[in-house]
């Protein structure tokens, strides 16, 4: 059902860059440089709204795409085009590059402002700060000294009276290249598994 639009919508974005989709929210993103700024769902081109277009969308009464989390329902920033401005691509273009330009903006800034606290860092909460903290690493500084054994081995060591699941050796590995622990290919996990 997304097929067509997703297809012609990556034809056209190729000229912002190396395109690639992956299911989100219950259709395809489209991402240039690992920045998501389009999203196809129901055979519908939504694009990700900024500061400045979140007005123009809503005059011209674009629908923001709602999809349910848990029941619940998700408003997101992504904006559906109507049908007729593929009549138009270069309308469609000039609306998604400055989308694809705000979306690399904001990428570049968070990037800039990097996490202060160990709960600030992907896969860590407070919890696992606490845990950290009562193992002496104190800072992100110090779990990227340490690493993510050493770091399990000294929650070990702190806390005897539980054993520490393998998601408290995963997660700080994550934390440590900034993404989520599951996406750290298996064969890392085992790795990490077989030193301790």
């Amino acid at each position: 059902m997304d097929k067509p639009t997703l297809k012609n919508s990556m034809q056209l974005f190729e000229q912002l860059g190396r395109v690639k989709s992956r299911s989100m929210f219950g259709g395809f993103g489209i991402f240039v440089e690992d920045i998501m700024f389009a999203l196809v769902v129901k055979d519908k081109l939504h694009i990700r709204a900024d500061s400045n277009s979140l007005e123009t969308f809503k005059e011209q009464e674009f629908e923001p795409y709602v999809y349910a989390k848990r029941g619940f329902p998700v408003v997101t920033k992504y904006y559906a085009l109507p049908a007729e401005y593929w009549k138009d691509k270069s309308k469609i273009l000039t609306i998604a590059t400055q989308a694809f330009k705000t979306a690399k903006l904001e990428k570049e800034s968070q990037e800039v402002t990097k996490p202060q606290r160990l709960k600030d860092l992907p896969n860590l909460r407070l919890a696992t700060e606490r845990m950290l903290r009562k193992a002496g690493i104190n800072s992100v500084a110090d779990l990227h000294e340490k690493g993510a054994i050493q770091a399990y081995k000294a929650i070990q060591e702190t806390h005897p009276t539980t054993q520490p699941s393998l998601e408290l050796l995963w997660a700080p590995e994550g934390a440590i290249e900034g993404k989520h622990w599951s996406v750290i290919p298996k064969s890392r996990r085992e790795e990490l598994a077989n030193l301790l």
